[in-house]
């Protein structure tokens, strides 16, 4: 997860005097770079992930402060460094409040500290995390390609990850990641990591396959389930506006050599969440459904699903009708023609009409507990929609 605001703080508390006043749920951000500024002017240039420093010589008032912070807090910074003593004697209580609000790491330091040591410090340590952090992408890449070859990959994991625990993976999906160039994809990867709480280095994300790729290791699966939830509801007040996001989590299973089973899961998570329309799903929370999203024969599923209802789909499409619906439910009723009209909010007349002209259409009387089943497992195939998505990896 990179140099964190947490590691900023293990480094500087003693040597720098650094203190965090507010923000503490943003604890967990990583920082790509560190910026002296005293005006806003800079900030409209920021990528994602920038700590931003300033004496509060350009912000002399709480007013502009708060303003500060909100330009931050839009351009998706890392947090806020004040150097208090001078210009700034502490900070102010708004600020304290807008940070806590917002999840904005609002830290301190002493006037007495040299600021271009700190900075030239901390870059530094920026600088040599992400050079590790881009072997561990690579190397955990390795492992959900070739978990066998544990020799290939298991060095540079070992400092990292406790490899004989427990793994889980999330996987995060927009349509449009594929399209995007390096460089606009790196820069969403920054603002969306500042969504992800509470996970440091018990975790990792990366780009991989045509989406982001979230690694835990040794979380319990509320931990993780929370880290997840924590992250749709992030992502929905920091990027308004955008393309939804979709969320598989995989199982959480025990090994490095597990990790590709649950990044496969992971896939079909996020592959079950698109076609059913949510932000959110769990591989291990979808019942029987688990079967149908880890086939990976788009030609059985297509013999098995639309194949198996075409005379049904085509009818719909020709006369707006709504067999497939009528269908689905009547067979989810067990059979009542009274439950399935009151879950379609029609007469039961209308229910018996139509499943008499299905039985036709089908050239099936329904009566085979058998091709039920068959009928159910094709209208579950056909709701999963298309969504299957591949892309090119990158870290």
């Amino acid at each position: 997860m990179g140099f964190t605001v947490e590691d900023m703080l293990l480094a500087s508390r003693e040597k720098y005097g650094m203190e965090m006043v507010a923000g503490g749920t943003g604890w967990s951000n990583s920082i790509s770079w560190m910026m002296l500024l005293e005006d806003t002017v800079i900030v409209t240039r920021f990528t994602g992930k920038e700590m931003a420093v300033t004496t509060g010589l350009g912000f002399p008032t709480e007013e502009k402060l708060l303003a500060l912070a909100q330009k931050l807090t839009e351009h998706s910074a890392s947090g806020l460094v004040l150097n208090t003593g001078m210009y700034l004697k502490e900070a102010p209580e708004p600020l304290i409040a807008y940070c806590n609000e917002n999840s904005l790491p609002l830290l301190t330091v002493p006037w007495n500290v040299y600021l271009a040591d700190m900075i030239k410090d901390l870059s530094i340590r920026i600088f040599l995390q992400g050079a590790t952090d881009e072997q561990t992408s690579q190397a955990l890449i390795l492992a959900i390609e070739n978990p066998e070859d544990e020799e290939r990959y298991r060095e540079n994991l070992l400092p990292v990850f406790h490899l004989s625990g427990a793994f889980q993976v999330m996987v995060i999906h927009r349509e449009d990641l594929g399209r995007m160039d390096t460089v606009e994809r790196k820069h969403l990867s920054y603002r969306l990591q500042l969504c992800l709480e509470n996970l440091t280095h018990n975790g990792h994300f990366f780009y991989y396959d045509g989406s982001f790729v979230v690694i835990m290791n040794e979380l319990s699966e509320k931990q993780a389930q929370d880290i997840a939830e924590g992250f749709v509801r992030n992502v929905a007040r920091r990027l308004r506006g955008e393309a939804p996001f979709f969320c598989g989590i995989g199982s959480r299973l025990d090994g490095i050599r597990s990790l590709r089973l649950s990044y496969r899961r992971a896939v079909s998570a996020a592959h079950m969440a698109k076609a059913e329309g949510v932000p959110i799903a769990s591989f291990d929370r979808a019942g029987a459904k688990r079967l149908l999203y880890s086939v990976e024969d788009p030609l059985l599923l297509g013999e098995m699903g639309p194949g198996k209802l075409r005379p049904l789909l085509d009818y719909d499409r020709e006369h707006h009708g709504d067999y497939v619906a009528t269908l689905e439910q009547y067979l989810l009723a067990g059979g009542s023609v009274q439950e399935a009209a009151e879950k379609l909010f029609v007469h039961r007349n209308t229910v018996i009409y139509r499943m008499g002209e299905i039985r036709t259409l089908l050239e099936d009387d329904l009566k085979s507990a058998e091709h039920r089943m068959e009928y159910l497992i094709a209208i579950a195939i056909l709701r999963m929609g298309d969504g299957k998505h591949q892309g090119n990896q990158e870290t």
